[in-house]
C-alpha cells in the first residue's frame, strides 16, 4: 500500500497524521480492550486511536477497500503506511516497548497462518466478547490520544 495515499482521497477527510494511528471497533469490547491495554502499557504516548464508525474512520476503510459497516480488521497506520489484520495486531503491540516487542517475532509466521487466526477471532469477537452498549469513550486524561 502506498505511503501517505489517502491524502491524495478527496474522500477522505484531513485529520491529524503525525503519529502512528490505530483505527478500531468501538463497540466491540475485544476491540476497546485492545485500546485499553495499549494505552496502558505504551510509555511514549506515540500511539493514536480513531474509532472505525467515524466520518475519518469510514473514509479510511474505504479507501484500503476494507468493507467500512462491518469491521472485520483493525487498521493500522504508520509513517503513511496501512497495515489490517495480523500484522496490524503485531505492530501495534510490538510498538509497545519491551517485553512487547518480542512479539514482532510473529511477522516471521506466514502472514496466511496468522491472518486465519486473526479472521477466526474478527468473525467470533462479539461472540467471544461481546459488544458494547455504548461506544468506547476515553476519559478526560487520554482523549488527547483520540482522533475525534
Amino acid at each position: 500500500m502506498n505511503r501517505y495515499s489517502y491524502k491524495n482521497d478527496p474522500a477522505v477527510p484531513p485529520f491529524p497524521d503525525g503519529h502512528p494511528i490505530f483505527v478500531f471497533d468501538a463497540e466491540c469490547v475485544f476491540c476497546s480492550g485492545w485500546v485499553k491495554f495499549a494505552l496502558k502499557r505504551e510509555r511514549e504516548a506515540k500511539y493514536r486511536f480513531l474509532a472505525a464508525l467515524s466520518k475519518v474512520g469510514r473514509a479510511l476503510y474505504r479507501h484500503y477497500g476494507l468493507d467500512d459497516r462491518d469491521y472485520e480488521t483493525n487498521l493500522f497506520i504508520e509513517d503513511g503506511r496501512a497495515y489490517v489484520r495480523s500484522e496490524a495486531t503485531i505492530r501495534v503491540v510490538a510498538g509497545l516497548g519491551f517485553p512487547w516487542s518480542i512479539c514482532r517475532l510473529f511477522l516471521l509466521v506466514p502472514t496466511k497462518w496468522a491472518d486465519a487466526l486473526y479472521g477466526f477471532v474478527a468473525r467470533n469477537r462479539y461472540r467471544l466478547a461481546g459488544r458494547t452498549a455504548t461506544c468506547f469513550v476515553p476519559t478526560p486524561e487520554v482523549r488527547s490520544r483520540f482522533i475525534l
